[in-house]
């Protein structure tokens, strides 16, 4: 048996980052993935802000960004563009569109270099509460193995099995799970360069659709709708948008990516006795955007600090009580703010997003982010200002 402080299960974003402060605060710490390499496939639109990279102490790096975010483009039904470009008002860099497979081995890298030890292709196919910790079984190219640790830190996804196995509710009722799918797709055209766009009402049923550039002529594109908004399969809604949108005319797909995405807010319980969830298998997702990555790293920086901790005082669910309070300390203001938008936006037909649009014509803007979005709805919307006035 091999035994270790903290066994943390996922390589993603989030537990590379639970992983890296485990070890940054001294923990012996054990990073398993079960995929063969880190990153692969990508299930995520890939952009973030250059507020939250900053937040996490995360430098830049050309490695893994392929395009820097100048603007925002939202489209209605009928058409109608609201632009948030430097065009209009002089805005800063928003934030860059990365390219995961390079970024998340980047950060796993991180926690290797933090003293964490990485196991890939290495599945988790079972786990058992002991007195004083787990016991974790594995199996890895057809070997299995058996390990004990103080803490288990689920960063296993929207689907994954840690949490529920240990007695924990998943974060995200059925009907809370968004369904999306994406291409990666060359020949892409843009108005404007630098410009992520969204689609809004029909065409993506609950969610809506995005075209994020990644180079020239390059771009994801993609969609999430709800499942129980829509009349049509995920990829049936993105094959149509395809058909239909002039600037997707010549592209083709290079790739395709598929998975769920928890929308329904932070799971009600992040710990218990030795365990701890963060990123989506926590459901700490903006619910809005469907954007994961920072609020995920966030949840897991506060995770592998509090289980760092915990190793040398108490690992019992009265002292893990922390790291819950940490994590809505940090995430609850955006998470249930945007919740309620986005419940605000399901109440929207297009007529409705059409009108909106028209009204958002003139209007300028400060800076490029959600929230600057959102203030300028509730101050042209009525029904807006009803729903959302206490947003801010």
């Amino acid at each position: 048996m091999i035994e270790t402080d903290v066994i943390v299960v996922g390589a993603g974003p989030a537990g590379s980052s639970a992983a890296k402060h485990a070890a940054l605060g001294g923990a012996k710490v054990i990073l398993m993935d079960k995929k063969s390499e880190i990153g692969a496939p990508k299930r995520c639109a890939e952009g973030v802000s250059i507020e939250g990279l900053e937040k996490l102490g995360i430098e830049p790096s050309p490695r893994w960004i392929t395009k820097k975010i100048e603007g925002v483009r939202l489209q209605t039904p009928d058409g109608t563009d609201v632009w948030l470009t430097e065009d209009q008002v002089k805005l800063p860099e928003a934030g860059y569109i990365l390219e995961r497979k390079v970024f998340d081995k980047h950060m796993a890298m991180d926690a290797a270099r933090a003293g964490a030890e990485i196991r890939i292709k290495t599945l988790v196919t079972g786990i058992d509460k002991i007195e004083n910790g787990f016991i974790v079984e594995t199996e890895s190219m057809g070997k299995e193995e058996t390990f004990k640790c103080k803490i288990l830190i689920a960063a296993d996804g929207p689907e994954g099995h840690i949490a529920r196995w240990a007695g924990l509710r998943p974060a995200a009722k059925a009907k809370e799970m968004e369904s999306g799918v994406q291409y990666e797709m060359c020949n892409v055209e843009f108005e404007k360069q630098g410009i992520i766009e969204f689609y809004l009402g029909s065409c993506a049923p609950g969610g809506y659709v995005w075209i994020f550039p990644k180079g020239d002529d390059i771009a994801n594109v993609g969609l999430a709708i709800l499942p129980h908004k829509a009349e049509k399969t995920a990829i049936e809604y993105l094959d149509d948008f395809v058909a239909k949108s002039p600037y997707l005319k010549n592209a083709q797909a290079v790739e395709i990516n598929v998975g769920g995405d928890p929308v329904g807010g932070m799971t009600k319980k992040l710990y218990d006795d030795n365990i701890l969830v963060c990123g989506d298998a926590a459901g700490q997702v903006n619910p809005l955007t469907g954007g994961g990555i920072i609020s995920g790293m966030t949840g897991g920086m506060c995770a592998g600090k509090v289980a760092a901790q915990a190793i040398k005082e108490d690992c019992s669910k009265r002292y893990l009580k922390l790291y819950d309070e940490m994590a809505h300390e940090e995430l609850d203001h955006e998470i249930k703010r945007y919740k309620k938008v986005q419940e605000y936006l399901l109440t929207l037909d297009d007529d409705e997003l059409n009108s909106i649009a028209h009204a958002f014509e003139g209007e300028s803007f400060e800076k490029i982010s959600t929230t600057e979005i959102v203030k300028k709805l509730i101050k042209i919307s009525p029904k807006a200002l009803l729903k959302l006035g206490k947003f801010v």
